[in-house]
């Protein structure tokens, strides 16, 4: 039996609780659910993706604006990506990121950082940022990863990368 095609759009307001539905059944909290609201209401999501199969959906990916130091070069974290449990192993999470990485290209983000599974992320283009000079402050370091997706968008970056303020319960989190 063939798998129903997916496809990988921007959120539209009709999807806002689809998208929750979907944080709270991919995450053992309601805090990245909680997370992407209050992004949006803010007005701070750069790239919002969803993956619609059957009419319905399965996946959200979020990015939002980053900050490292001083610098004014445009840089966003990628946090939450989700996908359904009853949908994971269909490769709807790489297309999310795929699609999301090309939405950011087009925007012209200069870089993409990311707390996730080195073996995942690798696959896309994202390294140690660490070895690019950026820190965070989760205290991690293979899972925390960059990619430049401008040519130059890293130059003259270095230093402690500083996610939006909605971001500061993780913090809470991990220095418990």
């Amino acid at each position: 039996m063939t798998q129903p095609a997916t496809i990988i759009r921007p959120e539209q307001p009709d999807d806002v609780p689809f998208i929750r539905r979907v944080l709270i059944e991919s995450f053992d909290t309601p805090l990245e659910a909680d997370l992407v609201e209050g992004l949006r209401d803010d007005g701070t999501l750069e790239v919002s993706l969803v993956a619609e199969a059957d009419g319905r959906v399965v996946g959200h990916i979020a990015f939002s604006p980053v900050s490292v130091g001083g610098n004014d070069l445009r840089g966003v974290g990628l946090a939450p990506l989700a996908v359904l449990p009853t949908h994971r192993g269909r490769g709807i999470g790489g297309r999310l990121i795929e699609a999301g990485l090309e939405v950011c290209i087009a925007r012209g983000v200069g870089f993409v950082v990311v707390l996730g599974e080195p073996g995942i992320y690798g696959r896309f283009g994202f390294t140690r940022a660490s070895d690019a000079g950026l820190t965070n402050v989760y205290g991690v370091d293979d899972p925390f990863m960059v990619r430049e997706v401008r040519p130059n968008g890293l130059r003259g970056v270095t230093g402690l990368v500083r996610f939006d303020r909605r971001f500061d319960v993780f913090d809470d989190l991990a220095n418990e």
